[in-house]
C-alpha cells in the first residue's frame, strides 16, 4: 500500500484584500510625444483616447514601483509583508532574464516568500490573479501578493509612430486571501500562439551576440480586430463561469488598450449605461500588466465604484494572452 501523503487543506473562497497602485510623477503629454512623431494631439486622442500617460524617472525600476503599489497594497489589506506565501509580479519590462524581479520586491518588502515573475504582457495581471485564487483556494497559501508592473517607456521608440503614444508606466498591487465569500470567480482564459508577431520585441534578444536594444512593435490593425471582436465572448465567458449577469455588474474594468476598444467591448457585451466603465487610459495611457489594478483605484478614488462591488476583468495582448474574471472589488489605499 502507499504511503499516504498528507495534502494542504483547501478552503471554500477567496478575494482580494487590499489595493495599492503607484504612478510616477512625471506626466507625458500628447504634445511631448508629438516633438517625436508626426502627428498631433488631436490626432492621437481620435485614435486611442489617451491625453496623457505617466513616465517612470530616470533610474526608477520596476521593483522600485513594484514595491511603492505593494506597500499600498498590504496597508489596505491589514496583512504584514511576513505574512505573504508568495509574491507574484506580472510584468514584461523587468530588464533582467535573472534573477526575476518579485524575489527583490519580497526582499524589500522583508517578506521570505516564494517569489517569481510571470510574462503574459497586458494580461498578467489577470493571470497572476487567477494563480493567487487558486492558491489560497487550494491551501497552499494563506496569503499572496499579485503585482502588475511596467515600465513601458524603456521598450518603445519614441520615434514610432503606432507605438510611441500608446504606452505609459505605473504599477498596481493586491493581496489575495481567505474570505468567507467568493470575491474571485472562475478565470476565462487561453492564448492564439498563431499571432505571436503581431504585438513582439524586435529584434529578438540575443543573449550572446551584441545587437541594437529589442523595442515593441506591434501591428495596430490586426491587435485591434482581434481584441474588439474576440474578447466580448472571452468576458462573457468569465461572466458564465461566475453565474453573474451583466446587469448586475456595478463595474466593468477592461484592460486600458485603447479608448476606442474599450468601447466596443463595453458594446458588445451590452454593459447597461449605469454600469460604470473604466477608462483610466485618457490619462495613464497603456500600462500593459499595470493597467487593470490602475484603472481600478481610478474608479474606487473617483468614487464610480467601492469596496466590495462586483466587477468583471479582461486583460488581453502579447502573447496572445488574454485572462479575465468577475471580482469584488478590494479596499484601497
Amino acid at each position: 500500500m502507499p504511503t499516504l501523503i498528507r495534502t494542504a487543506e483547501p478552503v471554500a473562497a477567496s478575494a482580494m484584500l487590499g489595493l495599492g497602485v503607484y504612478r510616477p510623477e512625471r506626466v507625458v503629454t500628447n504634445e511631448e510625444i508629438c516633438q517625436h512623431i508626426d502627428s498631433t494631439d488631436e490626432w492621437i486622442q481620435s485614435r486611442s483616447g489617451i491625453k496623457n500617460r505617466r513616465f517612470a524617472a530616470e533610474g526608477e525600476t520596476v521593483i522600485d514601483m513594484s514595491v511603492a503599489a505593494a506597500r499600498k497594497a498590504l496597508d489596505a489589506s491589514g496583512i504584514e509583508a511576513d505574512q505573504l506565501d508568495c509574491v507574484i509580479v506580472a510584468t514584461l519590462t523587468h530588464t533582467q532574464h535573472t534573477p526575476a524581479a518579485a524575489p527583490r520586491v519580497a526582499d524589500r518588502l522583508g517578506s521570505s516568500a516564494a517569489a517569481f515573475d510571470l510574462s503574459a504582457a497586458c494580461a498578467g495581471f489577470c493571470h497572476g490573479l487567477a494563480l493567487a485564487s487558486d492558491m489560497v483556494r487550494g491551501g497552499t497559501a494563506a496569503y499572496v501578493l499579485v503585482v502588475g508592473a511596467e515600465r513601458m517607456s524603456q521598450i518603445v521608440d519614441p520615434t514610432d509612430r503606432g507605438t510611441a503614444f500608446i504606452f505609459g508606466d505605473g504599477a498596481g498591487a493586491v493581496v489575495v486571501g481567505r474570505a468567507d465569500v467568493a470575491g474571485i470567480g472562475p478565470v476565462a482564459w487561453g492564448s492564439d500562439g498563431s499571432q505571436h508577431d503581431v504585438i513582439a520585441q524586435h529584434p529578438e534578444c540575443d543573449l550572446v551576440h551584441e545587437g541594437p536594444k529589442p523595442v515593441l512593435h506591434m501591428e495596430g490593425t490586426a491587435v485591434f480586430r482581434w481584441a474588439a471582436f474576440s474578447m466580448g465572448k472571452v468576458a462573457q465567458e468569465a461572466l458564465d463561469l461566475a453565474g453573474v449577469d451583466v446587469e448586475n455588474l456595478d463595474a466593468f474594468v477592461p484592460h486600458q488598450a485603447n479608448l476606442r476598444i474599450v468601447d466596443m467591448l463595453t458594446k458588445s457585451l451590452n454593459v447597461p449605461e449605469h454600469v460604470p466603465v473604466a477608462r483610466d487610459i485618457i490619462d495613464s495611457g497603456n500600462t500593459s500588466a499595470a493597467s487593470i489594478p490602475l484603472a481600478m483605484d481610478t474608479m474606487l478614488r473617483n468614487g464610480e465604484a467601492k469596496p466590495g462591488d462586483t466587477a468583471l476583468l479582461i486583460g488581453f495582448g502579447a502573447g496572445l494572452s488574454y485572462a479575465g474574471q468577475v471580482v469584488a472589488l478590494p479596499a484601497f489605499a
